[in-house]
């Protein structure tokens, strides 16, 4: 027995991707209470584990077997190879996911490069409301209530979902594409309620609504929705 070979039965047998150090401590706590079974894998260190997953990895690779281990952002799991995918479909028929609109991704690609966002900043960007948009997204599992911003009125703040960075394959929101450039690129922002009170005033100017331009809205990160 190879510590390679637990760990791939550890893969096998989870319900949910394993994290590094979930691995290494379920490897030395097998049989702490059983002393005449004594744990050769007592001593097993976190980077010992890390190690004998690259070796599986590769393993599989090189033997062409019909499953992998991904690294997700909770962890790392046992999947069938993507090569394989219409024949194991068969097995779960289900109806063709619809497919998320347009203004719904720009949406979810200004949350998910600029959060935590409000909605008012988006619809800033975007030069219309979003409230219906921003209820699918949420129904979806792609976004999340995250708090409230400290400026006056509170408004909610938005951000991307442990289920987003899952569905498009991420293990940070740091693998977004130009996700740098685009953290820093000005995009317009609400006006403040202090702005809208003295705009409201007698003799005040009204100032001019802003829209961004296509330049400025950032690439939307997939087109598909979750099933």
């Amino acid at each position: 027995m190879t510590l390679a070979r637990v760990i791939e039965a550890l893969l096998f047998s989870a319900q949910k991707p394993l994290l590094i150090r979930e691995m290494a401590a379920a490897i030395k706590g097998a049989g702490a209470e059983d002393e005449l079974s004594p744990n050769e894998f007592a001593r097993t260190r976190e980077s010992e584990v890390a190690a004998a997953l690259e070796q599986l990895k590769i393993e599989y690779i090189q033997e062409q077997r019909a499953f992998q281990i991904v690294e997700k952002a909770e962890g790392c799991q046992l999947v069938t190879d993507p090569a394989f995918a219409r024949w194991v479909r068969q097995l779960f028929p289900a109806p063709k996911p619809a497919r998320l609109t347009a203004p719904a991704l720009e949406t979810l690609a200004i949350i998910a490069y600029r959060q935590p966002i409000t909605r008012a900043d988006v619809e800033a960007v975007r030069g219309v409301t979003i409230d219906g948009v921003l209820q699918t997204l949420m129904e979806r599992g792609l976004v999340k209530i995250s708090g409230r911003a400290e400026v006056p009125g509170r408004p909610l703040l938005y951000e991307t979902t442990q289920f987003f960075l899952d569905h498009f394959g991420l293990r940070t929101l740091d693998e977004l594409p130009n996700v740098e450039e685009l953290r820093t690129r000005h995009l317009p922002v609400a006006r403040s309620v202090s702005d809208i009170g003295d705009a409201g005033r007698p003799g005040s100017p009204t100032p001019a609504t802003t829209h961004s331009s296509g330049a400025d809205a950032p690439s939307s990160p997939a087109a598909t929705t979750p099933e």
